[in-house]
Parts: C-alpha cells; structure tokens; sequence
C-alpha cells in the first residue's frame, strides 16, 4: 500500500494519501487548496489515480481542496450526510465503506468538533479529523459542536478501538505525526475524565479564540459543489419529471453511476444499468459497453448518482466522446424527494 502524510504549515493540517498498489487508485482526506499543485505532483511521481477525495467535516481554518480536485481530476467527493456543503458525490452515514482498488475506509460518525464530524477506520489504523488529536481532542464551541457528542464519540467509539490502532489525527500543532489508541487513552490529558460532564466542563471552559481564517474558510468550504450551468444551458439535463416518464422507454438507457453501497442503500430507477463511475471513461471510449450500447441501440443515455454531480461530469465527457447523453438533475436525491419508483437490491 502507498500511504503518505502530508503537512500544511499555516493551518497545521494533514492531509492523507492512500493507494492500493502503483499505477492503481488513490484517495486523499482533508487536502488543503494551497497544497493543490503538489497533491498533483505527487499522483504523477507515485502514477497513481486520484479517484475519491474526503473532508473529515467543514473545516474552518483552511479551505478545502475538494472542488478543484474534482474539477482537475474529475474524482468523487465524500463528506457525512450531515453536511451542509451545497453538493458532494457522495454522502456517507455511519459505517458506510468507502472503496477504492486496494484501499476500503469505514466511516465514522463521530460528532462533537462540528455536527458531521467523521473519522475513517482502516485496518491497523484510524483518520480522526478533529475529533481525537495527539494528547489533545477538538474544541466543541462553534458549527454545531457539542461537548456531550463528542465525550460519546470519544469514548463510545474511538476509545473501544483497539489499543495498537494508529491515529491519524487532522491537525498537531507540536510536530507529533502519529499515536495509537492506548497512547491516547493513557496520556491525552482531556480524556482523564470520570464523566460526560466533566468532560463538557473542561470543553466548555476553555474559551478559545475563533480560529484566524473561520469567516473566510467556512462560507468557502459549504459552496464547493460543481456548477451544472452551462449543462443545463446544453440541454444535457432533464428534471424528476421528465426522467419518470422514461421509466421502461426503449429509447433510452438509464445508466447508474453510484457505488455498490450506495445502491444497496437507496434502491436504483427501475430498468437502469449499473456502470460505475470510476470505469466511465473506459465505459465511453469505443470499444466501452456504454459506447457500444448506445451505437448499437441509438438509445440516449440518461446517467444518474446520488446528487447530480457525477453524473454531471458523466454527460460531459459522453457527449465529448459524440455519444448522446443527459442527466437527471439532481440524482437519487431529487428521484426520493419526488416519491419516484426505487427498486431495492442486496
């Protein structure tokens, strides 16, 4: 596996890349804009694929390098269904698993730092974002913080984690990289509490200044989804009406994007394939079942994902590649909002 830790210095953030194998797939958590250039540097010396990129929460003291990932690389965005950032790719809730080539994150709900705080557990190891820190814990006093939710999130599910599991926390600001579970658990002055309201006495009484960049990072970091303009000025998007009444047309092939557990979470539009986004461009290219499926048909392809903003991407690139091809704007989302027929699988 390729693992790599990488450190901002104005915010003291760290960011994490993880790959299965070389010339294989990548993900990264909590990328930070400035650090853009570099990320893409090193994608390129490692030849790997960035496919996922994942925020831990809405930062407040940095702004995410989320959106122009996705727009350079066309990768899928991940945050917790908590979120209020205007769009992601992806939506997690506790305990979905977060795949890649190689590489399988669960994640976490651990709220307490903010309401859709989340660490990812892998294997011998644990990306704890702001929520366990080395020798300290996240402040719980703004965006939804809650001293109680974190003391859970704390000791109800990090803290039950093995003693030798890893912790990669989001930020250190004394030059630590790395501690375990059991380092924690005996050292971390803020977990040597008897109760949840000791500890929310502790967090509350620590009155912390507002971090520097806070007014700047956090509108930033919420309006980070993709523009779907200039699509719907193309006609490449079609509303939950329109793509209802497509339901069992021969004329066009409903293509679902979205991940395995995705689907078997929400249920998939009756009659649609499932082509999943990360072999899209394989999938488009002649020679693609997509591509081949569409030539041979004349069937229009109508691609779809959880909030429209894979599919988004799709259409683009099909219609690129001459295919003709639109999308359901606004996903599965919109489609259960509007009480559409959903076919459960698994």
């Amino acid at each position: 596996m390729i693992f790599r830790q990488m450190f901002d210095s104005v915010s003291c953030t760290y960011t994490y890349l993880l790959a299965g194998r070389r010339s294989g797939e990548a993900l990264i958590i909590d990328p930070v804009l400035d650090k853009v250039e570099r990320y893409l540097q090193l994608f390129d010396e490692l030849n790997v694929k960035l496919v996922k990129a994942i925020d831990t929460h809405v930062h407040a003291d940095h702004i995410t390098a989320l959106g122009a990932l996705r727009d350079r690389t066309r990768c899928i965005t991940v945050m917790g269904a908590e979120s209020a950032v205007d769009m992601v790719s992806m939506r997690v809730t506790d305990g979905t698993d977060i795949d890649i080539d190689g590489v399988s994150l669960t994640a976490l709900h651990t709220p307490g730092h903010t309401n859709d705080s989340y660490c990812f557990a892998m294997g011998d190891r644990v990306f704890t974002g702001d929520t366990l820190l080395i020798r300290g814990t996240g402040r719980t006093d703004f965006q939804g913080g809650s001293s109680e939710d974190a003391y859970d999130s704390l000791f109800g599910k990090l803290l039950t984690l093995p003693d030798d599991t890893l912790v990669y926390p989001g930020h250190d600001y004394k030059g630590n990289t790395v501690s375990t579970i059991g380092e924690e658990r005996r050292h971390n002055p803020r977990l040597q509490v008897a109760s949840k309201h000791a500890y929310a006495d502790l967090m509350n009484g620590l009155n912390l200044a507002s971090p520097q960049m806070m007014d700047v990072a956090v509108p930033s970091n919420l309006k980070i989804g993709l523009s779907l303009d200039e699509i719907d000025k193309r006609g490449w998007s079609i509303d939950i009406e329109e793509a209802t009444s497509l339901v069992g047309s021969v004329s066009v092939e409903l293509v679902d994007l979205r991940d395995r557990t995705e689907r078997e979470q929400h249920g998939v539009i009756p009659g649609s394939v499932h082509a999943p986004y990360l072999d899209l461009e394989s999938n488009i290219r002649p020679g693609g079942i997509l591509h081949e499926l569409s030539k041979a048909t004349g069937r229009r392809l109508v691609f779809y994902c959880a909030y429209g903003e894979r599919s988004g991407m799709a259409v683009q690139s099909a219609n690129g590649e001459g295919l003709e091809a639109c999308h359901i704007r606004g996903g599965i989302d919109a489609w259960e909002k509007a009480g559409a027929p959903l076919e459960q699988i698994g």
